[in-house]
């Protein structure tokens, strides 16, 4: 597995390379926004590890535009900012996961592995429910006939929610398996996150798929 790990402090970028090799990854690094692009770009990376705080580019608008190139490569974010709006942010930006500085390097280590766990499994046939239709190798949705355009987190999202049509899904359940991790803390988000899915999904269409379930959480069906 490639990694690329974009980070403007090179003491901490050193210390994730020597810490991934150990465990056999190939790891590239690269110091700044622009940098980052470019290898990104031409590197054939499994996963980036992505500073948000950068020289020439952040983090942010590097995401971005990686997305809007159409790479889907699983991305982790690292970020000094704890505030829920910032993680909100780094996540709606197309980033798959976050992880606050400082950090351990075991808890980085189980999210590199949960991301390219997860990028593996989202390989496969084509996904129906009602009408809608998901593609995970290339990562389009369509409702009818017209594509949506979802950030990552939204797609891993939707994916969850059709892989378990006609199930009711807790807060917690989603955070842990769209997330990888236990998010009690910031169930909120959870919640933004079907808001964005349900305008994109639902909002123009003649009938609703995703609905909630008051006090315990979220479920995708077909209205009787």
């Amino acid at each position: 597995m490639k990694i690329l790990v974009v980070e403007d402090e090179k003491k901490v970028a050193n210390i994730i390379k020597r810490g991934l090799e150990e465990e056999k990854f190939e790891v590239d690094t690269a110091f700044d926004g622009d940098e980052g692009i470019k290898l990104a770009l031409e590197g054939g990376y499994n996963l980036i590890i992505l500073d948000v705080v950068l020289p020439k580019r952040d983090g942010l608008s590097v995401v971005k535009e990686l997305r809007a190139r159409k790479m889907m490569v699983p991305v982790l974010m690292l970020t000094a900012k704890d505030l829920l709006e910032d993680i909100v942010a780094g996540l709606n930006s197309g980033s798959d996961d976050y992880l606050t500085k400082p950090f351990v390097f075991a808890e980085l280590l189980a999210r590199v592995r949960a991301l390219l766990r997860r990028s593996e499994l989202e390989r496969g046939a084509e996904i129906r429910f009602a009408d809608l239709r998901l593609d995970p190798v290339t990562h389009k949705v369509w409702r009818k006939d017209k594509e949506i355009d979802l950030t990552a987190k939204e797609y891993a999202l939707l994916e969850f929610f059709m892989r378990n049509p006609n199930q009711v899904l807790t807060r917690t359940t989603i955070a842990e398996h769209v997330w990888d991790y236990v998010f009690d803390s910031f169930t909120n988000i959870i919640d933004v996150y079907v808001n964005y899915l349900r305008k994109k999904v639902d909002r123009d269409a003649d009938s609703k798929l995703i609905h909630t379930v008051r006090g315990v959480g979220y479920i995708l069906r077909e209205e009787e």
